[in-house]
């Protein structure tokens, strides 16, 4: 296993000085091994959301090529809006 010197704020050490303390990990090397297995795996879930959203950017210029739309003003957007799911949640939270 390849070792490398790492430089950490106060925070982080201390951080790690806990979880290895709690007796969540065995050693500092396990904890900051698993917090790079969680960063990869978040490069790899923000790349397929990338990937989702220019996929919803090309089906979404293809409709406006294509006349596949409804003009509206703001107000009409803004009433759109306020009858979708996402949006309700928002407000309420």
């Amino acid at each position: 296993m390849a070792t490398r010197n790492v430089s950490l704020t106060a925070d982080q050490d201390a951080f790690i000085n806990d979880v290895v303390e709690s007796g969540e990990y065995q050693n500092a090397s396990e904890a900051v091994r698993d917090a790079l297995r969680a960063l990869m795996q978040r490069r790899k879930e923000d790349a397929l959301k990338l990937e989702l959203l220019r996929a919803q950017i090309t089906a979404g210029i293809e409709a406006l090529d294509r006349g596949d739309f409804i003009a509206m003003d703001a107000d009409g957007l803004e009433r759109y809006l306020a009858r979708t799911p996402t949006r309700r949640r928002k407000r309420a939270g």
